[in-house]
Formats: C-alpha cells, sequence, structure tokens
C-alpha cells in the first residue's frame, strides 16, 4: 500500500483504486475520446430520505427541459426508475427509493455505494448501464425514468419513453455523461417535484467545497492532472465530466496542456509516448479495470518529475469511488477521504 516514489528519500502514501467492470464498460463505451477518434458532523451525508416521505404535490405537472424537448411528468411519481450514472443516489438523497437502478461501479447489493447502504426499505431491481433491458424495465411498470448523466443517444430515450416518461440528458450541448452533479440534482428534484429541497443540497455542499477551499490555501492554482490508465492506454480528464470541477472547487486548475486538448467527451487520450503531459504539480491517477502496479512500475511515469518528487498518487478504491461517483451521497465522503491525500501530495519537503 505504500511505496518510495522521492528522490529525496520522501516516503510518500500510494492509494490505489479498484474500479468495477460496469466502471470498464463506461471507459470502453467512451473509448473514441481516448483512442484519438474523437470529517466533522457537518460532513454528513444529506438527508437519507425515507419511503413513506412524501414531495410537493402541488408542484405537478412539472415540465422538465431535456435534449429531446420538454418532458412532462403529470402527477408525482410512485415508481421511479433510474438508469444514468448517479441517478440512484441522486433520487435517494431528496428522499426517493427507485424501484429499479442501475449499477454504474459495479457495488452489487442495492447498487449505490457504502455511503448510501441502508437507505433503501427494499431492494431496487438492478438494471444494466450500457444496454438496458427494456423488457425488464417495463416489467417494473415505473411512472418516471431518470436517465439523466447517460450517453444521450437517441435510440435510448426513445425506447425508454416509450415506456413511461423519461427525463434524459439536459440539453444538445451536453455530451455523453457531461453533466455536473448540481445540473443532475436540479433534473431530479424538478421531476420528483423537490425543488426546494434540491436547492438545499447544493447549497450544503457547495458550502463544503468552500470551506475546504478556505482551509486549504495551499491548494489554490496549482495545476492538477486527474488522470486514468485502462485496457485501451492512458488518458486524462477535462471539465464535464464531473473530476475535474471537483478538484476546481477546492483550487486546483486543471493541467492545461490536457484541457487545450478536450473535445466534447469528458476525457482525453494520452499516447504512451506522451506521459510527460500529465506531469503536473499534482497527479491523481484511477486505474479502471487493470492492476494499478502498470501505472506504478511503468518507467516512464516514474520518470515524471511530480512521481519523483511524491506529488502523484494512484487513488485507492475508498477514495476513487465516492470522487467518481460524484453524487450528493458521495461527494461528503469524497471530500473527507480525497482532501487528506491533496494535504500530503502538497506538503512542503
Amino acid at each position: 500500500m505504500y511505496a518510495r516514489v522521492s528522490r529525496h528519500g520522501r516516503r510518500s502514501r500510494l492509494t490505489r483504486t479498484g474500479v468495477g467492470l460496469s466502471a470498464l464498460l463506461l471507459a470502453l463505451s467512451t473509448a473514441c475520446a481516448w483512442s484519438g477518434e474523437d470529517e466533522g458532523d457537518d460532513q454528513s451525508s444529506p438527508e437519507s430520505g425515507e419511503s413513506g416521505e412524501s414531495g410537493d404535490s402541488g408542484a405537478f405537472p412539472v415540465d422538465v427541459p431535456t435534449k429531446f424537448g420538454e418532458v412532462t411528468v403529470a402527477e408525482e411519481p410512485q415508481r421511479v426508475l433510474a438508469l444514468g450514472w448517479g441517478d440512484a443516489e441522486t433520487a435517494l438523497a431528496l428522499g426517493v427509493q427507485p424501484v429499479g437502478a442501475s449499477d454504474w461501479l459495479a457495488f452489487g447489493g442495492d447498487g449505490v455505494g457504502p455511503w448510501a447502504e441502508g437507505l433503501y426499505d427494499e431492494s431496487p431491481e438492478i438494471i444494466g448501464t450500457l444496454e438496458p433491458e427494456y423488457d425488464r424495465i417495463s416489467e417494473l411498470n415505473p411512472d418516471l425514468i431518470l436517465d439523466t448523466k447517460s450517453s444521450g443517444d437517441e435510440e435510448r430515450y426513445e425506447q425508454l419513453s416509450r415506456i413511461a416518461p423519461t427525463v434524459g440528458v439536459p440539453d444538445a450541448d451536453a455530451g455523453e455523461y457531461k453533466i455536473s452533479w448540481q445540473e443532475q440534482t436540479r433534473l431530479v428534484a424538478t421531476a420528483l417535484g423537490r425543488e426546494e429541497r434540491g436547492e438545499e443540497l447544493i447549497a450544503d455542499l457547495e458550502g463544503q467545497f468552500s470551506e475546504q477551499a478556505e482551509a486549504h490555501p495551499e491548494f489554490a492554482g496549482k495545476e492538477i492532472t486527474v488522470g486514468s490508465l485502462y485496457s485501451g492506454g492512458w488518458g486524462a480528464y477535462v471539465r464535464g465530466g464531473g473530476r475535474v470541477e471537483f478538484v476546481e472547487a477546492l483550487g486546483f486548475e486543471n493541467n492545461a496542456e490536457i484541457q487545450e486538448q478536450a473535445t466534447d467527451a469528458f476525457s482525453v487520450s494520452i499516447s504512451h509516448e506522451r506521459l510527460e503531459l500529465l506531469d503536473a504539480d499534482v497527479m491523481l491517477m484511477t486505474v479502471i479495470g487493470v492492476d494499478a502496479s502498470m501505472i506504478e512500475d511503468d518507467p516512464l511515469y516514474r520518470s515524471l518529475p511530480a512521481v519523483e518528487d511524491g506529488r502523484a498518487t494512484v487513488m485507492e478504491r475508498e477514495v476513487g469511488e465516492p470522487f467518481a461517483a460524484n453524487t450528493p451521497l458521495s461527494i461528503p465522503h469524497a471530500l473527507e477521504q480525497l482532501v487528506p491525500v491533496l494535504e500530503e501530495l502538497t506538503a512542503d519537503g
């Protein structure tokens, strides 16, 4: 779990993440972007919501603007299906328990991270991610489908909307899986008739980010790379997918050379021969479907100044999972786990 990575003899904590098979499938689904083709009590989770808890029935009907036009939700939904990345945890944070959900990070069980365990009174039916099982979805008889952080594929949307009103990606300019946690929360809250609660969640979490940024002025202005290695090669994240926005909310600035390569996707490919592009004041790396040693033992990676100086880390699962989930329920835990790592990586000496 620990390794020497400093030319100055300093020991730096290396953290690792083991991301599930579904995350690998997601990486493969967006591989075009990576292949060149395109602690305290105030850190507690938002309210969990109870099965008998009701939204504001007077809010309905509501119209939710999406890429494929306005979606009208005529009455307060009773059987919600959450398919998009993070949609289930967002609904849970708003007090609604989906009857079916997708498990993007392959958590197992109820398909949510450990920070959200126990929030279901009855376990949801787990539905596939990249290719939803439409027959199973129909059998669940949903009256609302949430697919806000997804591919935005029109055929997928049309098939889902034949089953029930479907709140998909927000607008035509949104790329695959490119929606902020704030926008996702607002979309889901509007569809559920819980807009006020959604704004309260957003304000609370943005306040937590601000508190951490103010408490860590050493983060301000430092350039950071949030990178990855998966079976298809090396990559780095750009704005739009949530990871970069997370660290920028703490005061960091995304690696400028990486950001300049941004397309409609939330990541860019980095050839092994150009690994020097990953170098920055701080490097956060994650593995998807491969072993962390494939990063840590790579000679070119080990030669990067940030790695030699102990300013680079491969995130452990308990750090990487809430960071990747990027939901109102996971964010407090991501802050709790990641901030100490960032403190170490930015420490002088």
